[in-house]
Order: C-alpha cells, then structure tokens, then sequence
C-alpha cells in the first residue's frame, strides 16, 4: 500500500506540474490575444494541446492507481476518488495529511486554471465582436448609398447609386 501511495502522490504532484504549465500558457495567452497576435495564440494552442495530452495520461495513470488502492482496501475501484481515498486513510494520520495537502494544492491550482480559461473567453469573444463590427463598416463603406426611386406602391425600391468610381464617357 505504501508504494502505491508513493505512486499516486507522484502522479497528483505532476498533474499539478501540468496545470501550472497551462496557468503560465493561460497568462501568456491573455497577453497574445490583447494584441492580436494570431501566430503567436497558434503556438500557445499546440504547447497547450501537448500539455493536454500528458494530463490525459496522467488521469490514465491516476485511476489505475486508484482502482489498485481501491483493490488492496476491498473497495469498489468506480466509486474511489481522492477525497474519498482521504476519508480510507483515518489509520494513516500522515499519510492522510499528505493526500489532503495534495488534493487541496490541485483543487486551488485548478480553480486558478478556470479563472484565467474564463477571462480568456471573455476576451476572445470581445475580440470576435471587434473584428465582426470591423468586417461590418468594411461592408458598409464599400455599399453604395440606396437611391430615392418609388415604385408605384409608394414603397422605397431599393436601387443603389453607382458606385464605380468615375462615370466618363470614353
């Protein structure tokens, strides 16, 4: 049982390794997309989407683990998590404190990943809004005022001024 705690705060201490990566990529990006950066936010997604997949493998790791204490323990390895594998380990003072301080630390660095991820959000959808209203005006500048014809139902036709530069007979 001892090397297969050893094992799971190995794998609990990684895991917040990789979060802590993606923290500083989450504050590096912030900055990118402040300045619109786009080769920039390209190279950040990939150093997030190979950080992503080590999570992936340690979550892999983490359950095996899990399922192996839950085995030892005579528990049932699908409803063992952390804080419940904390709650097995009354008989175990230190290590129990030891797991506690290592979920709390992941739990903290992980609510510090949601917030940078959501303020992320809000700046990307601000910069879609901006560059929606950009292609707008474009749109709107290069549309030629609409005429003043009626038809015979008094309602406005719709026709467009010309709008090709110089009218010169040739």
């Amino acid at each position: 049982m001892a090397s297969l705690m050893e094992d799971l705060m190995d794998v609990l201490s990684k895991e917040e390794g990789q979060y802590l990566g993606l923290i500083t990529l989450g504050k590096r990006k912030r900055e990118i997309i402040i300045k619109a950066d786009i080769p920039a936010l390209e190279q950040v997604t990939a150093e997030e989407q190979e950080i992503a997949s080590a999570l992936q493998n340690l979550a892999k790791r983490r359950t095996g683990v899990l399922n192996d204490m839950a085995t030892v323990l005579g528990k049932n390895p699908e409803h063992v998590t952390i804080s419940k594998m904390v709650g097995y380990l009354e008989g175990q003072p230190v290590e129990q404190q030891r797991l506690r301080e290592q979920r709390d630390r992941l739990l903290k660095t992980g609510e510090e990943m949601r917030t940078i991820n959501q303020q992320n959000e809000v700046l990307l959808k601000q910069a879609l809004e901006m560059v929606e209203f950009d292609l707008t005006l474009l749109k709107s500048m290069r549309q030629a005022p609409e005429t003043a014809n009626y038809n015979r139902n008094a309602c406005n036709t719709g026709d467009l001024l010309g709008g090709s530069g110089f009218d010169a007979k040739q």
